[in-house]
């Protein structure tokens, strides 16, 4: 496998670059941040774009129904 550097665009992550071996558009990561306040989740959808390459952007997510019966 081919490893890549990947960028992320938004949230808590912006501006970070990682590397990644064999990357597949479409996948979804989540990142919790827990640092001096509140959990704050952030999900990041992975692309690639002719211009700028492997990308995550921040992205929202809808809430499984399993939270929404809960409420």
């Amino acid at each position: 496998m081919t490893e890549v550097s990947v960028r992320f665009f938004g949230g808590p992550l912006d501006g970070r670059v990682q590397t990644l071996e064999g990357p597949v558009s479409g996948t979804v990561m989540r990142h919790v941040h827990l640092h001096d306040g509140p959990k704050i989740e952030t999900h990041y959808q992975l692309g690639y774009t002719d211009k700028g390459g492997w990308e995550y952007r921040m992205c929202e997510l809808k809430a499984p129904e399993v939270d929404e019966l809960l409420e």
